[in-house]
């Protein structure tokens, strides 16, 4: 097969300039399942921000604050061992899924693919209509009926970015503080209003300029295909070996017994493909797997009364031997392993201790003796509280025997989602024989329950 397209971009011609890609509007079955796909993504994403879990948003990442909430849990820099084991286990499920899946992710659920075909290109085929419409409108002069198209195309463009980037937003400094930003004066918030500008703004280049190459030369994702597939991963692919040779279609001809395969060259598989690649000639960087070259090839073929599937779901090993794609140990295996990943990041998100504590002694300090003989140590203390619940805590000495008094109240109020500081005393029974450092364990408690432990050493003789 000839491989030089591989030498280039299909988007860029040989002067280097790029070639803009004018995709055919898409039909199909799996076209309207990816719709129903991203109906259900896009309501979620705006209305994530007004979802509350226990008076917590179900997801903010407020990086300046340094306060993450995930599915209603508070989230501070003292996770942040969830957060780079998460990051690690996402890594490695990302490779997993390729592995097994191809770029399923980029064609059906990334947040890309979705705005650029769902939204943006739903709005171009609206106003501008299809592809030859619109090849033929950039071309024509500029008259009133292409001014008002070109108008109103990215008024509605930036409409769009711009409640984007407020959602976008809103899940970074969460849905009140947008709130606020949005019904006050852009003076009194001049920062988040340019903020908010900037965001609208780059969605707005992204989506009305740079488009497929964000998934051909921008989105690290792509270029690491070539590394993860391999023959036995699931792709969208043509089948050459049922297609070739490929010729023109002729009414009542024996095609086989001129030697030539299913496919009939319409290319209607290239003309419908957003990143202008030809899938027949094998598996590419570019391709997003988004199936609208599967719908265009099926609806040629059913019109012709041949069977579908030319192009389709498989993967190099089953187009090699002619078998049917299914499921094998190979595709079982790396599923499972995917799902117990997956279920090692929600436990770790899930059922973390609901607070966190810090118990050191306090720098500078010796070793005191109490009237009635007994040692003590002066320790600072600092516990964050990580969960949704108000605790009212207490200090118990786990081991040694001993007492532990805090300095003021008895016990410590810490309302959901604060942090609170303070001193305490460890005291203990006289050590005979102990060792400079004696290990003490400190148990935390609430209403009788322990929610933490902190081990630290106590400073003896």
């Amino acid at each position: 097969m000839e491989e030089s397209f591989r030498d280039s971009l299909a988007t860029v011609d040989d002067a280097g300039n790029r070639k803009w890609v004018y995709p055919k509007k898409p039909s199909g079955k799996f076209h309207n399942y990816r719709v129903l796909v991203s109906i259900i993504l896009l309501t979620l994403l705006f209305s994530g921000p007004f979802i509350k879990i226990n008076g917590n948003p179900i997801l903010m990442l407020n990086v300046i604050e340094r306060k993450f909430v995930i599915f209603g849990s508070i989230f501070y820099p003292q996770d942040f061992y969830i957060f780079m084991f998460v990051m690690a286990v996402g890594v490695i499920a990302i490779g997993i899924f390729t592995l097994v899946f191809g770029r399923l992710f980029c064609g059906w659920v990334c947040p890309q693919t979705i705005f650029m075909e769902m939204v943006f290109r739903k709005i171009e085929y609206w106003i501008e209509g299809d592809w030859n419409k619109q090849k033929a409108l950039n071309k024509a002069a500029w008259t009133p009926s292409k001014v008002f198209k070109k108008v109103l195309k990215h008024i509605l463009f930036f409409a769009v970015s711009f409640l984007i980037s407020n959602t976008f937003l809103a899940y970074i400094i969460g849905i009140e503080e947008l709130t606020s930003i949005v019904t006050a004066p852009p003076s009194d918030h001049i920062v988040g209003f340019l903020s908010i500008l900037l965001f609208a703004f780059t969605f707005y280049i992204v989506f009305s300029r740079l488009r497929e190459q964000i998934c051909t030369s921008v989105c690290p994702y792509g270029r690491l295909q070539g590394v993860l597939l391999d023959e036995h991963s699931i792709v969208v692919a043509y089948d050459y070996k049922r297609g070739e040779n490929r010729a023109k279609f002729r009414k009542n001809e024996d095609r086989a017994a001129q030697a030539k395969g299913d496919c009939v060259d319409c290319h209607q598989c290239v003309n419908v493909c957003p990143t202008g690649i030809d899938i027949r000639n094998g598996t590419q960087l570019e391709c997003v797997h988004c199936t609208a070259c599967m719908d265009a090839c099926d609806s040629i073929m059913d019109k012709l009364s041949m069977p579908g599937g030319l192009i389709r779901y498989t993967s190099e090993y089953h187009i090699k031997n002619e078998s049917k794609l299914k499921l094998n140990k190979r595709t079982i295996g790396f599923s499972l392993l995917l799902i117990a990943l997956t279920s090692v990041i929600f436990g770790l998100l899930l059922f973390r201790n609901k607070i966190e504590a810090t118990i050191l002694r306090t720098p500078g300090t010796l070793l005191q003796k109490q009237v009635d003989g007994r040692w003590s140590n002066l320790y600072n203390y600092n516990i964050v509280n990580k969960s949704n619940e108000d605790f009212v805590l207490e200090f118990k000495l786990e081991t040694p025997q001993g007492d532990v008094q805090i300095i003021g109240d008895s016990t410590v109020s810490l309302a959901k989602g604060s942090k609170t500081s303070g001193s305490l005393f460890v005291i203990i029974p006289e050590q005979k024989n102990a060792t400079r450092q004696i290990p003490v364990v400190i148990g935390i408690y609430n209403n009788g329950e322990q929610v933490d432990k902190v081990e630290t050493n106590f400073l003896g003789e």
